[in-house]
C-alpha cells in the first residue's frame, strides 16, 4: 500500500474525544465523551473539586444495574451533592450501561448494542477528563451492585491506574456457578439480553478472565474497602428511608428482595476476604450484621469508605 494511503487510512480511524459539556451548576456538569470503541456518545455527569486551585484527583463513582438511568442512581438516591459539596476531588458518573456490568463484551448484543465499557473507562476517559478538567491524574473508582463487581473487575484488568476502590455489595466472583447467577439475572433477567454476548459461554475461558475472586493476586497495592450486610432488615428499613419513600410495597420489596440478595452477595463477599487474605492482600472489609440490597447502606458506605480513598488519592 503505498505510504499516503496507509497516512489516510490511519487518518481516518475514529478517535474519542469529548464532544461538548452542559452546565447544570456552579459545579456540576453533564460531559458528553464520544466513545471511538463504542461508536457512540456517552454522558457522564462530573462533578468539580471545592477548590480547583491546583489539580485534584479523580473519584469514577459506578451506579448499579441501571447504568445512571432512571431513578435508581446516586444523584436520585443519596446526598452526592451534600456529601462531595467540601471535597477536593473530581467525581465522574457515567450516565448509561445498563445492565452492561462495564465489561468489554466480545459481540454487539441485540438488546444493549455495542459494548467496551473496560476500553472505555480505563484508556478512552481517563485521558479526556484529566485534559478536560485539570486533574493531578491519581484516580480511584467506586460502586454497588452491580457495579461493586465491576470496579474490582476494571482493577484487574487495569492495576495502575487506580489507587483505590470502593466495591459495595457486589459479588466478586463471575466464574463460580453463584457469580455467574448472580450476573445472568441482571444481564438476562433484568436487561433482555444474551449474557454469552458479553463473555461467551459459561464454562469458556472469558467469564475467569474476569473474575476479581481468580485474579486477586492484581489487586495487590490497590487500597480495598469492601462490604457487604447479611440481608437482614436495619436501620433503612423503615417507611421513613428515602429509598422507601413511604411506600409500603417498596419497603416489602426492600426487606424481601433485598435481602435476598445482599444475603448472596455477603456469601461472595466472605470468600473474597479468605482468599485476600490467604494471598497476604490487605483489604478493609465492612460486614454488616444487618442490611439489605439498597442505597441507605450504599450511601453509608461511600461515607464510610472516603477518608480510605481520599488519603489513598491525595484528595
Amino acid at each position: 500500500m503505498p505510504p499516503a494511503l496507509l497516512a489516510n487510512e490511519v487518518a481516518a480511524q475514529p478517535v474519542s474525544i469529548l464532544s461538548h459539556i452542559e452546565f447544570e451548576g456552579d459545579r456540576t456538569v453533564v460531559a458528553h465523551v464520544y466513545s471511538a470503541a463504542m461508536d457512540r456518545v456517552v454522558p457522564l455527569r462530573v462533578r468539580t473539586p471545592a477548590d480547583v486551585s491546583v489539580p485534584r484527583p479523580t473519584l469514577y463513582l459506578l451506579n448499579g444495574a441501571g447504568g445512571g438511568e432512571g431513578q435508581a442512581t446516586w444523584d436520585a438516591r443519596t446526598d452526592i451533592d451534600e456529601f462531595f459539596a467540601d471535597k477536593n476531588v473530581n467525581v465522574v458518573t457515567p450516565l448509561d450501561g445498563s445492565f452492561t456490568y462495564y465489561t468489554d463484551w466480545i459481540r454487539d448484543d441485540p438488546v444493549l448494542g455495542r459494548n467496551k465499557w473496560t476500553t472505555f473507562l480505563t484508556e478512552e476517559l481517563p485521558p479526556i477528563v484529566d485534559a478536560a478538567f485539570g486533574t493531578s491524574g491519581v484516580n480511584a473508582i467506586a460502586g454497588l451492585s452491580m457495579s461493586g463487581t465491576s470496579v474490582l473487575s476494571l482493577a484487574i484488568a487495569e492495576p495502575e491506574l487506580y489507587e483505590a476502590v470502593g466495591a459495595y455489595s457486589g459479588c466478586a466472583e463471575t466464574s463460580t456457578e453463584l457469580g455467574q447467577l448472580y450476573v445472568r439475572t441482571v444481564v438476562e433477567s433484568r436487561g433482555d439480553a444474551d449474557v454469552e454476548n458479553m463473555w461467551g459461554p459459561l464454562d469458556g475461558p472469558g467469564w475467569a478472565t474476569n473474575d476479581p475472586y481468580v485474579n486477586a493476586e492484581k489487586l495487590r497495592g490497590i487500597d480495598l474497602y469492601v462490604s457487604s450486610a447479611t440481608g437482614l432488615p436495619g436501620p433503612h428499613e423503615h417507611l421513613g428511608a428515602q429509598s422507601v419513600g413511604g411506600d409500603p410495597g417498596l419497603l416489602v420489596n426492600q426487606i424481601v428482595m433485598g435481602g435476598i440478595i445482599e444475603a448472596a452477595v455477603n456469601d461472595c463477599t466472605h470468600r473474597l476476604a479468605a482468599r485476600l487474605d490467604s494471598l497476604d492482600i490487605p483489604a478493609t472489609f465492612e460486614f454488616r450484621s444487618h442490611g439489605t440490597h439498597s442505597w441507605g447502606y450504599w450511601q453509608d458506605d461511600l461515607h464510610a469508605s472516603w477518608p480510605m480513598i481520599a488519603n489513598a488519592v491525595g484528595a
